[in-house]
């Protein structure tokens, strides 16, 4: 049987994103292709989706960019995380984690 891919869980979008640029700066396509590669294949982000989200957390100082050259000579954006954004991703990573948990026990029983 063929594993399901698919989009993103509503509502983690941000946090998947901040933690792809805590371990490294990246232009949007870079991130969501470091979402897929990690993810196995498991998520794909729609690229208007992406756009958006990185707007938003852009506009709530979760994260700031600069423009640079990209591995193919191109002139890409590339987005960094902001300490706003390390101390927001640390606050969502502990709830999702305690969610799951949750969610684990639930399913178990």
């Amino acid at each position: 049987m063929k594993e399901k891919t698919g989009e993103v869980v509503q509502g983690t979008l941000d946090m998947l994103i901040m933690k792809t640029l805590a371990l490294e700066p990246m232009h949007g396509y870079g991130i969501a292709q470091r979402i897929e590669q990690i993810s196995k294949g498991v998520f794909r982000v729609n690229a208007g989706s992406l756009f958006v989200a990185l707007q938003r957390l852009e506009r709530g100082g979760l994260i700031r960019s600069e423009w640079n050259v990209s591995e193919n000579n191109r002139r890409a954006k590339y987005y960094l995380l902001s300490e706003r954004g390390r101390k927001r991703l640390s606050t969502e990573a502990r709830e999702w984690g305690r969610q799951v948990a949750a969610i684990a026990r639930i399913l178990e029983a």
